[in-house]
């Protein structure tokens, strides 16, 4: 979907997902590491935890504050298959997370099996955001009224909770400017001062997956 084509304001499903997008790089990039063990770069990762949480931070708001109300509304109609193939994609991934946490974990055959479980969730959470954007967004605006599409931010934002102070330097690292623009403009000011004088510089000081690695 291009965004003149958008009924309701996306800005920040796009830059969640392109978030996403990145971390997902930066996992394969360190699970292709040959000079370290890449477990031992990821059992350190704040980026891996990081990635993990805000990931199940939004899917577990699109399953509660998106899907769920469409379900309702579309339980009798052809379209309900989207939804559902919506949430199986969602279920999927969970426990690929899980294999690469449990590969990081396994002394033994853990540096055989991380690379494929890897590659694994990066085709799954990069084919289900693909699907999200090309179909399942024109399904969203053409069921969610502006009412419920703020009931979905507001749930994502209550589900980030205390974590805001990483999670806003994580949403917007490597952002566009006129993304990043967009998305702190409709924060209060406080926000914006945390942000800009605290958060981004503890987040990069961070270094979320390793010194080497930017």
């Amino acid at each position: 979907m291009s965004e003149a084509t958008h009924t309701l304001d996306m800005t920040m499903m796009f830059a969640v997902h392109d978030a996403l997008r990145r971390d997902l790089a930066q996992l394969a990039r360190v699970s292709a590491t040959a000079d370290d063990d890449p477990r031992q770069i990821l059992r350190a990762a704040v980026g891996w935890e990081m990635f993990k949480s805000f990931l199940r931070v939004h899917h577990t708001s699109e399953d509660v504050a998106v899907w769920g109300p469409m379900k309702t509304r579309l339980a009798d109609q052809p379209d309900r298959a989207l939804l559902d193939a919506m949430e199986a994609e969602h279920a999927a991934i969970d426990p690929l997370l899980d294999a690469v946490d449990a590969a990081i974990a396994d002394r033994e055959s853990g540096p055989q099996r991380l690379g494929d479980v890897v590659d694994a969730l990066y085709l799954s959470v990069a084919g289900h955001l693909r699907h999200e954007e090309d179909e399942g967004l024109r399904l969203v605006e053409s069921v969610l009224t502006p009412g419920q599409w703020a009931a979905f931010g507001q749930d994502h934002r209550n589900r980030v909770g205390a974590e805001s102070a990483r999670y806003l330097p994580w949403l917007l690292q490597g952002a566009a400017p006129e993304t990043v623009a967009a998305i702190l403009g409709r924060m209060p000011e406080e926000i914006k001062r945390a942000y800009a004088t605290e958060w981004r510089a503890e987040y990069l000081d961070v270094r979320p997956w390793n010194p080497r690695i930017r």
